[in-house]
């Protein structure tokens, strides 16, 4: 095993000022992060007004610093512009918290030694903390082989799930396969531990399915020194799970799409327009369920899992014990593959009437609902609002930013600025 990382940033940085507490949120995966990023960035102005701040002005920012972080090459047809130097300003953000800062996004998860050493070193002399959220693995391998679908997967379940659990498990150096690159709990901490002292390694435990999503915020909050209560939970969506006859749509659309259509486009229009907005509206019918001869081997995951956590010396939040799989509460439906032809074709009818719809509004904005009014929230909040709504002005700033050091500072003080604004609007 790797030498434990020691703390070898100054108590005190050389301007004088309290080192702040940044926290890196790096997932995993299918754990509750959506609803933890919705949280914290639908009740943003409280907790800066606590001292916790959010660099960067939109969950997307801290994806785009996760790629450019990984050195992933964005594609020159992409059009929401360059994400190169985007980690360097999100680091620098994070240093001037006034008291903690969150980068939260799940594939941090899949850096690599490197790019985990490059992180902890930007971010100093900030004390870093790591955050890991994890979920029992009988739970997570139907939502994620879910999530693959709405990333253009076209694979059968069953297909699927014996390349994860009888090809990629016992590969020793598995996380070449992007499952156990994101999901290989232990690795991914070992990583992190030879940059980041084991007592700032926080395992949050995400309570088992039908616990309610509070339970997971109490425990995040704890970690920020923030009141739990003082948030509006209701302004966060969970990323839940389509329906079957959803998802079997989904996978056959993925099946007959030409791979002219790129990516970019697929996540805008397919993920964004019709599985996020317009499929996950509809009734959930029967949930994915890990087949009964699979359940053993979940348990031997979990009790794995739990054994390296006990010796590990992390901040294990939350009972281990729940890394165990429980029984279904409700029988698995017919696999998705199984699934009748009428209702699939009843999604398939909610998601053409999507697209025409977002195509129209797209050609004629007037008849869009009107957004949502910034109205009191503030000048902060309004111009985050004005530069959001337009992509021409997103793109130039980012690819400015990308060529010019001088632009990457102006983002960095604008951003300063803006946080003194809110927090004390908000106090």
């Amino acid at each position: 095993m790797a030498t434990r990382a020691a703390d070898q940033s100054p108590a005190t940085p050389a301007d004088g000022r309290p080192r702040p507490r940044v926290l890196v949120h790096i997932g995993e995966p299918k754990t509750g992060t959506t609803f933890l990023q919705q949280v914290m960035w639908s009740n943003r102005a409280g907790l800066a007004a606590q001292g916790v701040v959010l660099p960067g002005h939109h969950p997307q920012d801290h994806f785009r610093a996760s790629q450019d972080l990984r050195g992933i090459e964005k594609r020159a047809d992409d059009p929401a512009g360059s994400w190169t130097g985007e980690w360097e300003i999100l680091a620098h953000q994070a240093r001037q918290a006034p008291r903690a800062a969150v980068i939260s996004h799940e594939l941090f998860s899949a850096v690599d030694g490197p790019q985990a050493e490059q992180a902890v070193r930007s971010l100093q002399p900030a004390e870093v903390h790591v955050v890991l959220t994890v979920r029992d693995m009988a739970s997570l391998l139907p939502a994620e082989w879910q999530e693959t679908i709405k990333h253009r997967n076209d694979r059968s379940w069953e297909d699927w799930l014996a390349d994860v659990i009888d090809r990629e498990s016992v590969d020793p150096d598995r996380r070449q396969w992007w499952f156990w690159r994101v999901h290989d709990t232990l690795a991914i901490l070992e990583l992190w531990g030879r940059h980041v002292p084991a007592d700032r390694i926080h395992v949050i435990m995400t309570p088992p399915q039908g616990s309610g999503n509070s339970l997971l915020w109490e425990r995040f909050a704890a970690l920020l020194g923030v009141d739990p209560g003082g948030v509006d939970l209701s302004r966060a969506r969970a990323n839940t799970s389509l329906g079957q006859p959803e998802i079997e749509f989904l996978r056959r659309l993925n099946q007959a799409l030409p791979a002219e259509v790129p990516d970019w486009f697929y996540m805008w229009t397919v993920k964004e327009g019709v599985a996020h907005r317009a499929l996950a509206a509809r009734p959930r019918e029967g949930r994915l369920v890990l087949p009964g001869d699979r359940e053993a081997w979940a348990k031997e995951q979990a009790e794995v899992l739990i054994s390296g956590l006990a010796s590990s010396g992390y901040d294990v939040i939350g009972d281990a014990g729940e890394l165990r799989p429980r029984p279904s509460r409700e029988p698995g439906a017919a696999g998705p593959a199984g699934q009748q032809a009428d209702r699939v074709l009843d999604a398939a009818v909610d998601a053409a009437a999507a697209l025409v719809v977002n195509q129209y509004r797209k050609e004629h904005p007037a008849a869009s609902p009107p957004p949502k009014r910034a109205g009191q929230a503030g000048l902060a909040s309004r111009m985050e609002a004005a530069i959001a709504s337009s992509p021409r002005l997103k793109r130039a700033v980012r690819d400015l930013s990308s060529r010019y050091p001088a632009v990457r500072r102006l983002r960095i003080l604008t951003w300063q600025a803006m946080e003194r604004t809110r927090a004390r609007r908000h106090s």
